[in-house]
């Protein structure tokens, strides 16, 4: 699973076309760098970066010529801001990476927004709705179904995700007692 926020979906069912891969905060230094928080599960991918965008709607390509780790977070050159004041009034703005320069995912790995609008069944092969959101916890993530009753918050663990077919559009779940 990769932690990434999409932007530029045009439908339910369109893929996105950027990934949100971190949030600009204060300059550092004067030359223009930029402290960046890193919004994924994988920092390191920081270091691959050459093109990425700024902004929320209207996104602005960037080059990206330097990227240097410190502690938490990852401090970013772009070729097109130079000096302190050129990076001063980006506080808060989202970076994206185009979807076409993702980091390959490993075979069991997906994008949060991938889930979204799959049917979920029992493992009873019992429908029970369409995955809604996703919440983030800080020990697992939680899938919230909206069906025909009450939405069903099933815990993203073994135990309770059976499985995921992207191919069929289908999330499975073992219902544990209390679950609905």
């Amino acid at each position: 699973m990769q932690n990434n926020t999409v932007l530029g979906r045009g439908s339910a069912a369109a893929d996105p076309r950027f990934l949100v891969i971190g949030k600009l905060l204060k300059p550092h230094g004067v030359r223009g760098d930029v402290r960046v928080r890193p919004l994924t599960d994988d920092p390191s991918r920081f270091s691959l970066l050459e093109r990425v965008y700024l902004g929320k709607d209207a996104l602005r390509p960037l080059t990206v010529t330097d990227i240097r780790f410190h502690k938490d977070i990852v401090l970013v050159k772009f070729e097109e801001l130079n000096g302190r004041d050129a990076v001063q009034h980006l506080h808060g703005q989202l970076l994206h990476v185009a979807i076409e320069d993702a980091l390959p995912l490993a075979e069991g790995e997906y994008y949060l927004f991938q889930l979204h609008g799959l049917d979920v069944y029992s493992d009873e092969d019992v429908y029970l709705g369409k995955l809604t959101s996703v919440i983030e916890t800080g020990a697992n993530n939680v899938f919230e179904v909206k069906g025909e009753g009450k939405p069903i918050l099933l815990p993203d663990i073994p135990d309770v995700i059976v499985d995921i077919d992207f191919d069929n559009g289908r999330l499975t779940a073992h219902l544990l007692p209390g679950l609905v």
